[in-house]
């Protein structure tokens, strides 16, 4: 890991503990001080303080690497999760609280402000995330066709660009694209950033291949990693067992020893 990135961690790192202490500890205080705009940018509400943690760290990694653009990614990232979460939110009714439900509007309407702004500042940005960005959220096809050329080079070799590049080769080329996610897994750096839509498109290209015990090793992949996962309802496994007579307990042995290779980032990606 070279300097600038060990830096970044421990901005981040750091600002998250300021943070984790949010609304009233000290190092929050202090972190407020220093960032007004922290805490005075969403009027406080009960719901959402996780997505508004998110968004806090996102904004004192933009602050601190104001010439960064995965930052500003980050930013847009941080702003949708909180948008999402506070539309939920707003829908609730409160009967003898009204003021709370127009709070939480008037966040609502300031996140998805925000979320336009930087979405506007972006648009000339060369970076692979924001590119990404861009083409999937205002289908911008220039923004796709610099991606796309940048297929091969050293910006794209993350574990998040990979994913990023299989979205668009999914329906294009599946035996590409299978590629491009298990090489994904292969580049992860911390086991905090698995992305579980990885392993659910494992075992989606895997069943339309008929490859009815790779398709169920994912499935299980998907299960051990997140049980609650909502692909997982109605007995999907048990199911898929049955319809396919598999031999769950050698299946269900070489999904734990997989996920336990990508966990402690060890995965290799297979040849084929």
């Amino acid at each position: 890991m070279d300097l600038p990135m060990i830096i970044r961690y421990l901005v981040v790192f750091t600002a998250f503990l300021y943070l984790s202490a949010c609304d009233s500890g000290p190092n929050f205080a202090a972190l407020c001080k220093e960032n007004p705009e922290i805490c005075e940018e969403f009027t406080e509400d009960s719901w959402c303080k996780r997505e508004r943690i998110a968004v806090g760290i996102a904004n004192v990694e933009a602050k601190l690497s104001p010439n960064n653009d995965l930052p500003k990614f980050n930013q847009l990232i941080a702003y949708e999760g909180y948008e999402k979460c506070i539309s939920h939110a707003a829908k609730i009714e409160h009967i003898k609280l009204k003021e709370k439900k127009t709070r939480r509007i008037n966040n609502m309407i300031l996140a998805r402000a925000r979320i336009e702004e930087l979405t506007q500042s972006t648009k000339g940005s060369e970076h692979p995330r924001l590119l990404y960005y861009h083409w999937t959220r205002e289908l911008d096809e220039q923004a796709l066709e610099k991606f796309l050329a940048l297929e091969g080079t050293k910006a794209l070799e993350t574990s998040e660009s990979q994913y990023e590049l299989a979205t668009y080769y999914i329906k294009r080329d599946p035996t590409k694209t299978l590629q491009l996610l298990f090489r994904s897994l292969e580049l992860l750096e911390d086991s905090t950033d698995i992305n579980d839509e990885v392993f659910k498109s494992l075992s989606s290209i895997f069943a339309k291949k008929n490859k009815a015990k790779q398709a169920y090793i994912w499935l299980k992949v998907l299960s051990l990693y997140d049980p609650e996962d909502p692909v997982l309802n109605h007995n999907a496994l048990e199911n898929y067992i049955a319809t396919h007579d598999l031999d769950y307990e050698f299946l269900d042995q070489v999904a734990e020893a997989t996920l336990n290779k990508i966990e402690s980032l060890q995965f290799i990606a297979p040849k084929f």
